[in-house]
This record gives structure tokens, C-alpha cells and sequence, in this order.
């Protein structure tokens, strides 16, 4: 099986097996973090013509978003945003203001889950930037597997590496980052459902602070 002969593969070999096997129909969806921009650095080198995009809520930060503009000026890659039919103003007027606010699994579904199923469409395979070490959940992921929710085979190059790796590669090779990494924010996604971490707090611990929830939704098998 791929997976398991990937396991002791590089993140680089695990792409170039993922273009090699799935190109054109290859893409990768990126919130640029830490481990994204990893692979996207990567993807640079090995295959720069792979689409790249964004989920783009209308809730990120400004700061990711310049990240994107950095990742151009860089790499010469565009990464294509995709949004919602609904603007944040429509969607909190039609229903009677911020989802996140009481339903932030709702609101990821909405504008998130329902995103990257349309995005998807057309693509065989597409590149995950999950570590196993970031949560429970993400422990149990495969290098290849498929993705049942995306009806995607979805690759996870950086599966087996730890944040110490990763932060490693990005120092070394000069690699561009959120600046909200260097104010405490360990994991980044939409603003109003990100804070920054306390010492000790798991790095994941500032995502839907005050909710029962860990995840979006886009590496869950349900």
C-alpha cells in the first residue's frame, strides 16, 4: 500500500509521488500556516504549477491574507482564494448576525466545509499540511488515504514531522510566516474564533476558545 511505503519517506518524496501519480489533477488548500507554507515551499521546487488555494471565510486575518501577497512575490504562485456565495454581511443578515458566535460548527460547514467541496471538484487528490502530533484526531492520519467527506484521495506530507521540524525548515530556508506566530497565535484560522495561547496551553488550545470543538471540520471523518 502507498501509505505504508511512504511512512518513511520525506515530506519531499511523498510529493513528488503525489504529483507524479495524480497531476494535473493534484491541488493543495492552505490557511498558510506554518506547515503550509513548508509545503508550499516545497511545491516551489518539486512542481510550482500545482493549483494552490484558500478557503477563503471573509473572516480571516489581514495578516494571512498579506501572507498570501508575500507567497506571490516569493515563489511566483498565485494561490487562488475561493468564497462563499455569501458575503459576511449577507450571511450574518440572513441569519440574524455572527453564526460563530453560538454555531461555529455551523458556520464552518457554511462557509468552510461547503467551500472546499466546491473547490475540490474536478481534483483526484489534494495535499494536507496535518501533523499527527497536533491532536487526537489528527493522529490516526494516514500519509494517503482517502477522503471520504471530499470524496478526495487526501496526502499528508508532513504527518510523521513535528512543529519543531517544521519551524526548523522555515528559519533555515528563510521561509515567510504569519507575524501573528510571533505574538502567541500557534494556530491560525478565522478571526473571531482565534486567540493567542497561555504558556503551557496546547498549541491548538486558541482555536474556538470557550467551545466544546477543535476542529473545522476539513480533516474529521465526520
Amino acid at each position: 500500500m502507498a501509505s505504508e511505503r511512504l511512512e518513511s519517506a520525506s515530506p519531499e518524496q511523498i510529493l513528488k509521488w503525489s504529483v507524479d501519480r495524480f497531476a494535473p489533477h493534484f491541488t493543495m488548500a492552505t490557511a498558510f500556516g506554518p506547515e503550509g507554507m513548508c509545503i508550499i515551499h516545497m511545491l516551489a521546487k518539486l512542481a510550482p504549477q500545482t493549483p494552490i488555494f484558500n478557503l477563503d471565510t471573509g473572516y480571516q486575518f489581514p495578516e494571512t491574507l498579506e501572507l498570501r501577497e508575500r507567497v506571490k512575490q516569493r515563489y511566483g504562485i498565485e494561490v487562488a482564494l475561493k468564497q462563499p456565495e455569501l458575503t459576511v454581511a449577507q450571511y450574518e443578515a440572513a441569519n440574524g448576525g455572527p453564526v460563530y458566535s453560538h454555531d461555529p460548527n455551523r458556520c464552518c460547514a457554511d462557509r468552510k466545509i461547503k467551500l472546499l467541496q466546491d473547490a475540490s471538484r474536478g481534483f483526484h487528490a489534494w495535499a494536507s499540511a496535518i501533523r499527527r502530533d497536533q491532536s487526537e484526531d489528527r493522529a490516526r492520519s494516514p500519509i494517503v488515504g482517502w477522503d471520504k467527506k471530499f470524496q478526495l484521495v487526501k496526502i499528508s506530507p508532513l504527518a510523521n514531522w513535528t512543529k519543531k521540524e517544521v519551524w526548523a525548515l522555515i528559519l533555515s530556508e528563510s521561509i515567510p510566516y504569519n507575524p501573528l506566530h510571533d505574538k502567541g497565535f500557534t494556530s491560525i484560522g478565522c478571526w473571531p474564533c482565534t486567540r493567542s495561547i497561555l504558556p503551557g496551553e496546547d498549541e491548538r488550545a486558541g482555536r474556538w476558545s470557550g467551545f466544546a470543538k477543535t476542529e473545522c471540520g476539513l480533516h474529521t471523518k465526520d
